[in-house]
């Protein structure tokens, strides 16, 4: 008898990609699935396209539940999901045919082989970009790789993703978990964002198996209403996921610190005086401001440097605010300074 697998699709306000989600699950190759709607709270008609689906098979099931984030959201879905394993897609999103029946004959194999039987699968993805009138504008393959668990936890702490050479490694997207996992850990529902992070990166400290299975598992939408989009929003939710980390487990606190630095020059460029004073308590010195023009070596030298920028004006830090009059300014400045610092010669008395 073949196992079932629960897929949780969660929703709020996607309701234009939705049926495109259900209907990739609906699709698999692997056919003894379920599809869990959770509705967090959609004010748009997702109810509406929700219930066609509903009507359309019998494996499609829907639920609604008051706004409480996707923490909240995934975790409902996994009170309703009666399979042996389960997967989680936002609505925005869709998998290949062949993801799950692929990813589940790798992790039978692996289940044989290990004594746990927690396993977690991950696979490679491709980001699908949209521009405001939804049409595609490009597509670019993530290829994963096969980690080890060090690999994975050091690239879990280096958001956001920019700052590394690799792409994200773990999208929930892209996943299979043994649902009995969650008998032991959910999502975090006090993370607005980082909540995938927070989880998997648990996982992996405690030693579960994680299955790399080589393939395109799912395709990750990115469009104008990405969450992920919004600077200040996520630099917010990295801050609450480092400090997460932290208390948890101080001995990462190294494996942070090119996020911690780059997310603390930002709050410095800024202003963003709560930011600062949180990323300072992360901070491990040297730290380097202003494109490594200076080097601080202790708190109270940040809070010194600190205290100095907001008196200054972006202009005379930051090259990206400057508009034509102070370039010709800086440039009178930068010549006066080389007047004042070119040695003087005097003849000597005879």
């Amino acid at each position: 008898m073949t196992a079932l697998v629960s897929v949780v699709v969660t929703a709020f306000n996607k309701a234009p990609y939705l049926e495109q989600a259900v209907k990739s699950v609906l699709a698999q190759t692997y056919t003894n699935v379920e599809c869990i709607i959770i509705d967090d709270g959609s004010t748009d008609y997702t109810a509406d396209i929700a219930q066609t689906l509903v009507d359309l098979d019998a494996r499609v099931q829907y639920f609604y539940k008051p706004n409480g984030g996707i923490s909240s959201a995934r975790n409902a879905g996994i009170q309703h999901a009666q399979g042996e394993w389960i997967q989680f897609l936002d609505a925005d999103d869709w998998i290949h045919p062949d993801k799950i029946e692929v990813q589940l004959s790798h992790a039978r194999a692996v289940e044989s082989a290990v004594e746990s039987a927690d396993v977690v699968v991950y696979s490679d993805y491709q980001r699908v970009y949209f521009n405001r009138q939804h049409q595609l504008v490009d597509q670019k393959p993530c290829i994963v790789g096969d980690l080890t668990a060090q690999q994975l936890i050091e690239r879990l702490l280096i958001c956001p993703d920019r700052l590394a050479r690799s792409p994200f490694p773990l999208l929930q997207q892209a996943m299979l978990f043994k649902k009995q996992i969650f008998q032991r850990i959910q999502f975090n529902e006090d993370l607005r964002a980082c909540e995938d992070r927070a989880l998997v990166l648990e996982l992996l400290l405690r030693k579960t198996p994680f299955v790399y299975v080589p393939m395109i598992g799912a395709f990750y939408r990115k469009h104008s209403a990405n969450l992920t989009d919004n600077d200040a929003l996520m630099r917010e939710s990295y801050i609450q996921y480092f400090n997460l980390v932290y208390q948890q487990h101080k001995p990462l606190l190294p494996f942070m610190q090119t996020s911690v630095h780059f997310l603390i020059n930002r709050a410095i460029a800024d202003r963003d005086t709560r930011s600062v004073q949180a990323l300072s308590q992360l901070t491990q010195f040297p730290l380097h401001l202003l494109d490594r023009k200076l080097t601080i070596s202790s708190l109270w030298l940040l809070r010194l440097a600190y205290s100095l920028r907001q008196l200054t004006p972006n202009f005379l830090l930051y090259e990206q605010h400057r508009g034509p009059r102070s370039k010709k300014l800086i440039a009178a400045l930068s010549q006066l300074r080389g007047r004042v610092q070119r040695p003087q010669h005097y003849d000597s008395e005879p």
